[in-house]
């Protein structure tokens, strides 16, 4: 855990991880980065692969990343850890290939109170989904495959 600095005297929070990466997630080691003692909120968000989509079965999945991946995880991470009130932040998405259950996307904040990590957690997820260049290539139970959008 880092030591205690007024919110005031700082431009922004710490970003501890900011990457794609084809190595498994671990969003409580995620937490556990974040961690820091002024916090008064320490949030995570787990991105799993599930079991369904558009009520066929998934039974598996590939992300493919573009190589501005890591520069754009990295943008999104420092926007985010500019708003006012957080500690910490980490943002990773996985790829290669995922079972069902395993994360995809994890995210962990840690900020003075819980407002500001609630609105610092939806931020980063929605910018990742909404500007992340990565592709999913879904296995459904009935053989066929489907490239979605960005993930």
């Amino acid at each position: 855990m880092s030591e205690k600095v007024p919110a005031d005297d700082r431009l922004s929070a710490r970003i501890v991880r900011a990457e794609v990466t084809s190595e498994p997630i671990s969003v409580s080691e995620l937490a556990d980065a974040v961690g820091d003692r002024a916090a008064g909120a320490v949030l995570t968000f787990d991105g799993v692969v599930r079991d369904h989509d558009g009520g066929r079965g998934v039974i598996g999945l590939t992300y493919s990343s573009h190589p501005s991946a890591d520069e754009i995880v990295r943008t999104i991470a420092e926007e985010v850890a500019a708003r006012p009130g957080l500690r910490a932040v980490a943002v990773v998405h996985r790829v290669g290939d995922l079972r069902i259950g395993e994360t995809a996307l994890g995210v962990a904040v840690s900020a003075d109170h819980r407002a500001p990590a609630f609105d610092a957690l939806r931020e980063a997820v929605e910018e990742v989904k909404k500007r992340l260049p990565i592709w999913k290539h879904q296995l459904f139970e009935d053989g066929s495959k489907e490239w979605s959008n960005i993930a």
